[in-house]
């Protein structure tokens, strides 16, 4: 049964939860035919292409170039043409039917990511006999760059190589230690004015304020989920003055930080 819905040359895949993979390993075709004609009814593909020739899916037609990477969906059609003997990765799979949707081409090219890719497949089938759980895990980070590549090229990599992404790398990056709006805006690539700017039009929010609610966020979490002494915990946030903790996280987490520690 099919779990995307498939409009022209993309597909719709959910990614929320890991694959069940059915079979990982490295196809070899074109010794005996130049030709292969085949579905997999409920089955997606997943291949990592090591050659060139060209791949057919319900009638559209896909250049195939060594590092280009496919996403077929279950149940369609596949025509494959060789030039001689082809070698790809493959893994063939079930993906989760419910969560949010993500748009992928049929077929890209991987790029700079390919050799990552290619590593991921291989870790996925050298593992595949020992562990299935460990195999999906490899095969779902794989699926996760392969949407990824579609991201960056539908103006998420604007985003994502914008000055406010660049500025929250390094907040996150560094929570434990000073940060000062200069300092981000340098990490960032733009004047201390501009980043103010373009943080508050895309997040609503002052650069400060960011960095006083992720380091509060963090706090919280590692009061609640860890054993980690209170002072170590403020000194993780990048606030070393216990006085100064306490009064954050009575003003940003509404109790002292014992408090929130036992529940509160």
């Amino acid at each position: 049964m099919r779990t995307a819905v498939m409009t022209g040359s993309l597909v719709q895949v959910c990614l929320d939860e890991p694959p069940r993979v059915a079979s990982v390993g490295v196809g070899v075709h074109g010794t005996e035919s130049l030709r292969d004609v085949f579905r997999l009814p409920d089955l997606w593909q997943l291949h990592l292409y090591r050659y060139a020739g060209e791949l057919t899916v319900d009638g559209e037609a896909h250049e195939i170039r060594p590092g280009y990477v496919s996403l077929t969906p279950p149940g369609a059609l596949v025509r494959y043409r060789y030039r001689g003997r082809s070698e790809h990765l493959y893994a063939h799979l079930e993906l989760p039917r419910t969560g949010d949707r993500l748009t992928v081409p049929v077929m890209q090219s991987a790029g700079a990511q390919a050799p990552m890719l290619s590593g991921l497949l291989q870790q996925a089938v050298a593992v595949a006999p020992r562990s299935h759980a460990r195999a999906s895990a490899e095969v779902w980070a794989a699926l996760w760059r392969v949407a990824a590549l579609a991201a960056t090229r539908e103006g998420d990599a604007e985003r994502a190589h914008s000055p406010v992404a660049a500025a929250v790398a390094h907040v996150e990056a560094n929570l434990a230690g000073p940060l000062s709006v200069p300092e981000v805006a340098e990490a960032a690539g733009v004047s201390h004015n501009h980043l103010i700017r373009l943080f508050r039009a895309e997040t609503g929010a002052t650069v400060v304020a960011y960095i006083r609610r992720r380091r509060m966020e963090q706090a919280r979490h590692l009061l609640r989920e860890s054993t980690l002494s209170i002072p170590a915990i403020a000194a993780s946030v990048g606030i070393g003055d216990l006085q100064a903790f306490n009064k954050a996280c009575r003003r940003e987490l509404g109790a002292s930080p014992r408090a929130v520690r036992a529940g509160g």
